[in-house]
């Protein structure tokens, strides 16, 4: 997808002239742009998989009663061999783009309005397959961690044996977790921020099922990924106020989101490839036993 044939999608759609399209950086399943016309922006995805946005749409158009900052849905549909979205646009960068620029004060409040919209989102009322479980989803992640580990040769497959060793020590937990609504797609990206405030969020393709304290570990390996400080996630969960064996969850999900940072190294999504060397993988490897001590506290009589 080049610049010429977006900006025939956006014309054709909302008939307006199009002054300046960029293609952004971030995404690596979609193309994704930023279209200016005389008055206003707009985003434009754009994907090779058919009806790539249908759940996009509908989670959107879902959400879009809840008072949560969140795109609206202007036009989708197909032009050539692509499936593409219009929405309106929201003003900010992403979180992990502009941390390093926040006040102790801006992350907590950010914080506390992420855990309020998490919550919001968690009332609607969904129900999910059958046969959806807390463990199959777990499963299905360090499953995609191992292959991905395994095929690529960048780290050490036994990592994935001690986390599912660790597994067991909550296994209890893991067993009561219910299939609750929450956006596990919001870390140091797709969560948009405007002069120190949460001004949106972006990229909701899914919803996610089960412990919402995911998200806080995943949005904690990439801080430390990013080597940024970790005081957001102080805030977070200090809003979830989790007890110790929900805080000894969220520790084993941090070593799965650890895992699967591993397993993408060196990936090839449509025209972008992961970096991987070896400083990101002594990087990894360090934030994989910096987890692990924290694991070992936590679990100490």
């Amino acid at each position: 997808m080049n610049n010429k044939e977006a900006t025939i999608i956006f014309e054709n759609n909302m008939k307006m002239n199009v002054v300046q399209i960029e293609r952004c950086s971030v995404g690596i399943a979609n193309y994704v742009f930023i279209v200016s016309t005389a008055t206003e922006k707009f985003i434009l995805r754009c994907s090779k998989n058919k009806d790539a946005y249908k759940d996009t749409v509908y989670w959107l158009n879902k959400l879009s009663t809840y008072e949560i900052p969140i795109p609206v849905v202007l036009s989708s549909g197909g032009y050539k061999n692509y499936s593409y979205l219009i929405l309106s646009y929201i003003i900010g960068d992403d979180f992990g783009n502009v941390y390093y620029k926040l006040s102790d004060s801006e992350k907590k409040q950010i914080a506390k309005e992420v855990i309020e919209i998490q919550r919001k989102v968690s009332k609607i009322d969904i129900r999910t397959d059958e046969d959806w479980t807390w463990n199959r989803v777990i499963d299905e992640m360090l499953s995609r961690a191992e292959e991905r580990i395994k095929r690529k040769h960048y780290f050490d497959s036994n990592k994935i044996n001690i986390v599912k060793q660790i597994r067991k020590e909550i296994q209890e937990y893991l067993d009561k977790v219910r299939p609750i609504p929450y956006l596990d797609d919001i870390s140091t990206k797709n969560l948009l921020v405007y002069e120190g405030k949460l001004s949106g969020i972006i990229d909701i393709d899914w919803m996610g099922f089960g412990d919402m304290l995911t998200f806080v570990a995943m949005t904690k390996v990439a801080l430390l990924n990013m080597n940024l400080d970790s005081s957001y996630i102080d805030y977070l969960l200090d809003e979830i106020h989790p007890d110790m064996i929900a805080y000894k969850a969220f520790i084993f999900y941090c070593l799965i989101f650890c895992v699967d940072f591993m397993g993408e190294r060196g990936m090839q999504f449509l025209d972008k490839k992961i970096p991987v060397n070896s400083r990101v993988i002594q990087r990894l490897n360090n934030i994989f036993d910096m987890i692990m001590e924290e694991w070992n506290k936590c679990s100490e009589p």
